[in-house]
C-alpha cells in the first residue's frame, strides 16, 4: 500500500498513530514508555513495520513536539500546532463546520473550532489522568477497562450527597436526583462498594469536563460541543456526560474513534498545507 500521510500524536499516557494509504485510514494506540520526543516518534514509526513509507508526509503533535528536529532518521517531520490539530480533527470526526472541541485526554483542553480558524478557549487539569490517579488510590487499580466495568456496575448516588438529601428537592434546572456533593458521603466514613466508588470517581471527572464545556461553548458563541480524546472511550464517562446534557438541555457530540481525532487532525492540517 502506498502510504500518503502519517500522523503521530504524543500524549502523556498514549501515543496515537494514524496513517492513510490507498485503502483508507489505519489507527494504533500505543502506550507511551518514553520521555524524549524523538524516541516517542521513533517508537510510533517503528510500530508501522513494513508499511512505513519513506515518501509519506509525517506530521507530529502533542507532548514536546516543538523540541523535535526538522528531520529524524532521514524523515522530514511536519510539526503541527496541537490546538489546530485537535480543533480541525474534532470537526472532521464529528462532520461539523464549527463547534467547541473538547479534548479529554490525560488533561482536558477546549478550543473554538471553525472551518477557517481554531482558538484555545479554556481547559481543565481534571481529565483521564485524574481518574487514573484517584482510582489507584481509592480502588487499588489504574486499569482503564477495569475502572470502566466497575463504574458501569456501580451507583454514584451511594457515595455522592444528592440534592434530595442536601436540600430536600430540586435546585433551578437540576432535579432532586442530581448530586450536590461529589463523593460527599466518604467524609462520614463507612464501607463502600468498589463499584460505587468507581461510579462516583467517573461522575466527578465527567461532570467537571461537561459543565466547563457547556460554559466554554456559551462563552465562545458555539452551539455544538464535540468530545474527543481517549477518556471518551469509556462508556461510563459517556453516560455521565450525557446525564449532564439532560440536566442542562445541551447535546454533546461523541464521535467514533474519539481518541484518534487529534492525529486525524494532523493529517487534515497537512492536507490543507498549514
Amino acid at each position: 500500500m502506498n502510504v500518503k500521510y502519517i500522523a503521530v500524536d504524543i500524549g502523556m499516557t498514549n501515543i496515537d498513530l494514524v496513517w492513510e494509504d490507498n485503502a483508507g485510514l489505519r489507527m494504533k494506540k500505543l502506550e507511551n514508555f518514553y520521555t524524549a520526543p524523538a524516541e516517542q516518534v521513533r517508537y510510533g514509526l517503528k510500530m508501522m513495520g513494513d508499511e512505513l513509507d519513506s515518501t509519506a508526509l509525517i506530521g507530529v503533535t502533542g507532548g514536546h513536539y516543538r523540541a523535535l528536529p526538522d528531520e529524524l532518521d532521514g524523515f522530514h517531520l511536519h510539526k503541527v500546532d496541537e490546538m489546530l490539530a485537535l480543533g480541525w480533527g474534532g470537526l472532521v470526526v464529528a462532520r461539523l463546520e464549527a463547534g467547541l472541541v473538547v479534548s479529554a485526554g490525560t488533561g482536558t483542553a477546549m478550543v473554538a473550532a471553525r472551518a477557517d480558524q481554531v482558538a484555545h478557549v479554556t481547559g481543565s487539569a481534571v481529565g483521564g489522568g485524574t481518574l487514573l490517579g484517584l482510582s489507584r488510590l481509592i480502588l487499588g487499580t489504574s486499569d482503564v477497562d477495569e475502572i470502566d466495568r466497575l463504574a458501569l456496575a456501580g451507583e454514584a448516588a451511594a457515595v455522592d450527597v444528592m440534592l434530595s438529601e442536601a436540600v430536600g428537592g430540586e435546585v433551578g434546572r437540576l432535579p432532586a436526583h442530581a448530586n450536590a456533593v461529589n463523593l460527599g458521603k466518604l467524609a462520614d466514613g463507612g464501607d463502600f462498594k468498589r463499584q460505587d466508588l468507581a461510579a462516583g470517581l467517573v461522575r466527578l471527572v465527567a461532570q467537571v469536563i461537561a459543565v466547563i464545556a457547556i460554559n466554554a461553548a456559551d462563552a465562545a458563541g458555539l452551539k455544538e460541543i464535540i468530545l474527543i480524546g481517549h477518556t471518551m472511550d469509556l462508556l461510563s464517562v459517556q453516560r455521565e456526560i450525557n446525564l449532564v446534557g439532560e440536566f442542562y438541555r445541551r447535546r454533546f457530540t461523541m464521535p467514533e474513534n474519539p481518541g484518534f481525532a487529534t492525529a486525524l487532525g494532523v493529517i487534515e492540517v497537512m492536507k490543507r498545507g498549514k
